[in-house]
């Protein structure tokens, strides 16, 4: 029988990996177009795999990935058949262009919208505080997503609170992704391969916070040969490892950071001084290998702490540490298995006075994580998603140290055990040749468990009564179901329209009164008291490129609505308090907005402009009256731009400007004196505004040397180029000259602050 007859009822199944020529790794989000058929083609998972089913016979396909040389292969098919591709980078285009991680219209046709990506190599251009590179910072110059503060590198997202963005590092949450109380993240950018911000329109398979999804991914290590690269920069250094185990089979990563002003406060004069400890270190550890044709072993961790101690007199520690352990396995060539047990760690310690004397605070957060999840590639048209997970929250919100003579006793907060569960199911699909949809739904499940007391109150927080549970007992559960749709429509090929609706849980919470974590902040999980969060949020966006996806351009609206919103009742105490849930009150919230994004990804000249017009407001009976009025992350404007030139093959320049509204904070409406005493009042809830945030930026970037072996660059930076002295805090206190006299008082932390980073790679 001729073949062509024979193919017209004949399927055939292509399946492998899409990889780096020169180093091995996955390819996320790579290509393999069907030429001779129109419309027909896959792209990579996050694993790099990929499963195209087409009738038997000739076929040419084309495997591509931005920055890399497209590799087309003739292909004639009568059986189901395995191909692993790997791609060569483009020398050229590498010098060139700033290469993203996509295709190049891969904004209009991605299915779902309200996705941030970050090019990891964009990083190392960007100017930040100390010359740090950080994810984070780059994070904050997209639209819709704002800054907790001045070089702070917490976020707010389209309305949300800190705590409601899952934070993911090899699918391991970090609940704290901070060092230096917020100043840097704990995200060392050599380390990393790739990250995705989740604005709206989450997959179903996300699950656990209201408000985004970052999710990061690590390296997988050098599979073809040794290599090494780092930098030496103002206030730390950093160095990372990486090679095969078993060449093309197997790799390790190893990656290192380290600050060292504590080396340099042991040359001061003041005893205080010397004694005082200030460093943070971070170490991220991967290592793949394969066993066998369908089989992929993967395992991961991080390690971090903060430490920071003022002579004898106090001091904080605090840390995180993750692990994962995955493994691969291919059922068939059109089903695909990942199966992951996770863990998560963070505490943390504060204390004052030493011996005796001391008193000190302890907290911990930890999670035991099972996941499994499968893809299934049924045809060319539809790719399903579907998985279980369990997670066992164990959450120690005090625990107090005190020394014999502190004038305290010793006391430990009951430990609060929880068990959170879901089961979920997405199908990606090509309605038609410009219509594409992924849909699916999250079933979610949350059992709050004893040993533990749960506390009865009255609508004014007073203590009712308390009832005890016995260890494994089940206090309180709640579910529900989270539906969730993105659609894509091609209006032609350089526009489309994208729709997105989502439904999220949260069940733990974060109660914190600072715009980055703190040893005060305490987790908390829902209990009687504290119901799950729930936010709606709907989304619609224009996307448009021109001058051949030269340029990138966007709009997007969105409006979020929230339940449950958890905030304090006026002057309550969370310090080793039991009876915390009866200080808090729960309201609803809303935020709305609109998100503007141009971007330049050729040339000489490249970067972006992003401008973010929002609202965020709460409303709670027990606050203002019942009024509504704005949460603090409320900033009508934001406003940034970026930009990157290639002034010769060897240097490059950047800068970043940034401007927003002022936060929405409560200052003291007036004062009272009695027996000479002052003391303020309060009247309304974030009243006020901080006065408004602007900043600029420079950066400098010189290739000292690059041969085939090794790389030399130094890069230069100036944080806040013109000076500005931007409110840190604005504190209220007497007048030096006239005590009857109030007066603001403000506090700005960084003016002018220039830094320099040696980074080499062989």
């Amino acid at each position: 029988m001729p073949l062509y007859l024979w193919s017209q009822n004949q399927k055939v199944t292509i399946s492998g990996y899409i990889k780096d020529a020169s180093t091995g790794e996955d390819l996320i989000g790579a290509t393999a177009l069907v030429n001779d058929l129109a419309g027909v083609g896959t792209t990579t998972n996050i694993y790099g795999f990929y499963s195209l089913t087409l009738p038997a016979g000739e076929h040419q396909v084309a495997f591509q990935y931005l920055g890399f040389q497209v590799k087309m292969l003739d292909l004639t098919l009568t059986e189901d058949t395995q191909l692993d591709v790997e791609l060569s980078p483009d020398s050229q285009v590498l010098d060139e262009v700033v290469v993203t991680a996509e295709k190049a219209d891969q904004n209009i046709t991605e299915t779902r919208g309200s996705i941030t990506k970050i090019d990891v190599r964009e990083i190392e251009a960007i100017p930040v505080l100390f010359g740090e590179r950080d994810v984070m910072k780059v994070v904050q110059l997209n639209p819709g997503i704002k800054s907790a503060g001045e070089g702070n590198s917490g976020f707010y997202v389209r309305g949300g609170g800190l705590d409601q963005n899952l934070i993911l590092l090899d699918e391991a949450p970090v609940y704290n992704p901070s060092h230096l109380l917020g100043f840097f993240s704990v995200f060392n950018s050599d380390a990393l391969k790739d990250v995705t911000v989740y604005k709206g329109g989450m997959a179903a398979e996300y699950g656990g916070r209201t408000s985004s999804v970052m999710d990061i991914r690590m390296k997988d290590g050098n599979n073809k040969k040794f290599s090494a690269q780092g930098g030496i920069g103002l206030i730390s250094s950093r160095l990372t490892l990486e090679g095969p185990i078993v060449q093309n089979k197997g790799s390790f990563i190893v990656s290192g950071r380290r600050t060292y002003a504590d080396l340099f406060t042991g040359l001061s004069s003041d005893p205080a001084i010397q004694n005082t400890t200030l460093y943070f270190y971070d170490l991220n550890l991967k290592a793949n290998y394969r066993i066998g044709e369908k089989d992929r072993l993967f395992l991961s961790g991080y390690f971090g702490r903060d430490k920071f101690g003022f002579s004898d007199d106090f001091g904080f520690d605090w840390g995180n540490a993750t692990g994962t352990l995955r493994w691969n396995h291919l059922f068939s060539n059109k089903l695909f298995s990942n199966t992951s047990i996770i863990y998560s760690n963070y505490d943390y310690e504060f204390g004052f006075g030493q011996g005796d004397d001391e008193i000190a605070l302890q907290s911990v957060i930890e999670d035991w994580n099972f996941k499994q999840d499968f893809t299934l590639f049924p045809n060319d048209k539809n790719t399903v998603k579907f998985g279980v997970n369990w997670i066992v929250h164990n959450l120690e919100p005090g625990n107090l140290r005190a020394g014999a003579n502190s004038g305290f006793t010793i006391e430990d907060a009951e430990d609060k055990l929880s068990h959170e569960a879901a089961i979920y199911v997405q199908n990606e699909q090509k309605i038609s040749d410009r219509l594409t949809a992924n849909y699916g739904l999250r079933y979610s499940f949350f059992d709050y468990r004893g040993a533990g007391t749960a506390y009865e109150f009255d609508d004014v927080g007073n203590l009712l009564s308390e009832t005890r549970f016995e260890d494994g007992e089940s206090i309180q559960t709640y579910s529900g179901l989270e539906p969730r749709l993105s659609a894509t429509y091609l209006l032609n090929t350089t526009s489309s329209l994208k729709l997105g609706y989502n439904r999220n849980y949260q069940y733990i919470h974060l109660l914190s009164n600072a715009t980055s974590s703190t040893p005060t902040d305490v987790w908390v999980p829902s209990s009687n008291n504290v119901a799950p969060q729930i936010a709606d949020q709907i989304s619609l966006g224009y996307f448009r490129n021109f001058k051949d996806n030269m340029y990138e351009t966007s709009v997007e609206l969105y409006y979020k609505d929230m339940q449950n919103v958890i905030d304090y009742r006026n002057g309550a105490n969370i310090f080793l308090n039991e009876e915390i849930e009866g200080d808090l009150v729960y309201g609803d919230g809303k935020a709305y907005g609109a998100e503007f994004y141009v971007k330049k990804t050729q040339g000489r000249l490249t970067g972006w402009v992003s401008y973010t017009l929002s609202r965020t407001l709460r409303q709670f009976d027990e606050i203002n009256g019942g009024e509504e009025f704005p949460a603090r992350q409320d900033r009508i404007h934001d406003f940034a731009i970026v930009a990157m030139y290639d002034l010769s093959p060897k240097v490059k320049l950047s800068a970043n400007f940034v401007f927003n509204t002022g936060d929405a904070v409560t200052f003291p409406s007036g004062r009272y004196t009695v027996d000479g005493v002052v003391t303020p009042y309060y009247t309304e809830r974030n009243g006020y505004r901080m006065p408004n945030y602007h900043r600029l930026d420079l950066g400098l970037t010189w290739l000292r040397k690059k041969t085939e072996k090794f790389e030399a660059s130094w890069n230069f930076s100036l944080y806040n180029a013109y000076g500005r002295e931007n409110a840190f805090s604005i504190d209220f206190a007497p007048n030096e000259d006239d005590p009857q006299t109030t007066e603001a008082v403000q506090l700005s932390l960084f003016r002018w602050v220039p830094s320099f980073t040696y980074n080499f790679k062989f």
